[in-house]
């Protein structure tokens, strides 16, 4: 049986109709993050972790209705790694899109170096 790669397993299974059987923010950073070639929970100096740390990007991965403070941690991280602010953040519904409309308006409005993806419907 061919194997599927890891991403397109996420996608599948995040677009699956029963969102109670959803996995936790930590199942999707491992898939996500591993699937980029990132590492995850990465420890920094002060003790903290970063969610996914790749070569070029400082990662906070959050569901949708935490974007406000996935804002501020991606570029705290981003500051104390030397390394480009990311945000993927997590939809469970298509009611979490006006969560990514939100959090796209705020990093466009002021500019903010950060780059974002989004998992889900």
């Amino acid at each position: 049986m061919p194997k599927l790669p890891l991403f397109f397993c996420l996608i599948l299974y995040a677009a699956s109709p029963n969102s109670a059987s959803r996995p936790g923010e930590v199942w999707y950073q491992k898939v996500w993050c591993e699937g980029k070639g990132g590492k995850v929970e990465q420890r920094m100096q002060d003790g903290r972790r970063v969610d996914c740390l790749t070569d070029h990007y400082a990662i906070e991965m959050d569901f949708a209705s935490k974007w406000q403070e996935a804002i501020g941690q991606s570029l705290d991280y981003a500051m104390l790694t030397g390394k480009k602010a990311g945000i993927v953040l997590i939809l469970s519904s298509s009611s979490d899109q006006q969560h990514w409309d939100r959090l796209q308006k705020v990093v466009s409005h002021y500019q903010l170096p950060i780059q974002l993806w989004k998992l889900g419907p």
